[in-house]
């Protein structure tokens, strides 16, 4: 009989390269969606229109616990994956109620509805951020340092990484944290800096005479391939006993880095199509974000395969075929 796993955020990046890990490993895959998502299947189920026949999709909430509890009841999961959130940073500082609404209730409905079938042993995994860090005390980062949040973002994932850690020790629910760094993929959505590089990259070199707007490119993050980490995700559930975990790469690249090693993928110069925007700084920057994902190597047996050149190229190469092939058929 196949183990039931359910994913919050299905639709998303991770969540789509999760759906399919699981898949793959003999799972029986269900997913929680808007409603709105399973009206315009088209678009917004788009990262998971080669599995959407092998999986089973949901109508349901973060800001319902009733949704979240009758879902739970009726498929019986022996594995949570709680990957649903509004993940975009700088969004949060737009609309920060929201932010924090989504983020902290939508965890705090989902463990307490966990919490009502303890006897039946569920798995809990909460998708933590490096952007719990902040203004960081010190780099690298592990599980033992102090979190400083520097965003509405950046505080909801601190208190789910509390609410999951109170209900681990209150309860003793085998309930576990990912403290994951900046990850992407060709999947990343549009919003984030990574992809709006890969996008504009593809789209000058396809003959566009737009210029790129980024804000702080001196920022350095933890950059690592989606794929890579949901497998550090399911390895925390594999374990007789939960923990926190934080997963990267041990390398620091800035957007700057990224840029550059994007256009040059195409025979190009960033300098010649960049501007810096002073819009789009954000009201309180975060400069350096490294894993030391020590942790997660020893006692999970895990470590990124995908590198830093390699993880570029591939987005760039997707955007690339995207331009030409998709450009009017996908958000």
């Amino acid at each position: 009989m196949s183990k039931v796993a359910l994913i919050t955020g299905i639709t998303g990046q991770d969540g789509s390269y999760l759906a399919e890990l699981l898949l793959d490993k003999g799972y029986e895959v269900h997913g929680i969606v808007r409603r709105v998502a399973l009206e315009d299947e088209r678009h917004r189920l788009w990262r998971l229109r080669e599995i959407l026949k092998d999986i089973n999709l949901h109508a349901g909430s973060l800001e319902s616990y009733a949704s979240l509890f009758n879902i739970i009841l009726k498929i019986k999961p022996v594995e949570v994956y709680h990957l649903a959130a509004q993940s975009y940073v700088g969004y949060s500082f737009e609309d920060e109620f929201s932010t924090l609404n989504i983020n902290i209730n939508g965890t705090h409905y989902l463990l307490s509805a966990v919490k009502e079938f303890a006897d039946s042993k569920i798995k809990f995994y909460f998708a933590g951020s490096s952007e719990m860090f902040g203004k960081v005390k010190m780099v690298p980062q592990n599980e033992e340092t102090v979190f400083n949040p520097r965003s509405s973002y950046g505080i909801s994932k601190v208190t789910g990484y509390y609410l999951t850690k109170n209900y681990r020790e209150a309860y003793k629910l085998h309930a576990s944290n990912g403290i994951l760094f900046n990850h992407e993929s060709p999947r990343r959505g549009f919003e984030f800096v990574t992809r709006k590089i890969s996008h504009a990259v593809a789209r000058i070199k396809k003959g566009s005479k737009e210029k790129l707007k980024l804000g702080n490119i001196n920022a350095k993050r933890d950059w690592g391939h989606a794929k890579d980490y949901v497998e550090a995700m399911w390895l925390m559930l594999q374990k007789d006993s939960p923990g926190d975990y934080v997963i990267g790469t041990g390398e620091g690249h800035s957007v700057k880095e990224f840029a550059e090693k994007a256009f040059s993928h195409v025979g190009l110069n960033y300098k010649d199509h960049i501007i810096i925007d002073q819009k789009l700084m954000r009201p309180a920057e975060v400069d350096t974000l490294l894993a030391n994902y020590s942790k997660a190597k020893k006692n999970l047996k895990w470590k990124p395969k995908t590198s830093f050149k390699d993880l570029v190229q591939a987005m760039v190469e997707t955007d690339l075929e995207f331009v030409v092939n998709y450009e009017q058929e996908m958000p």
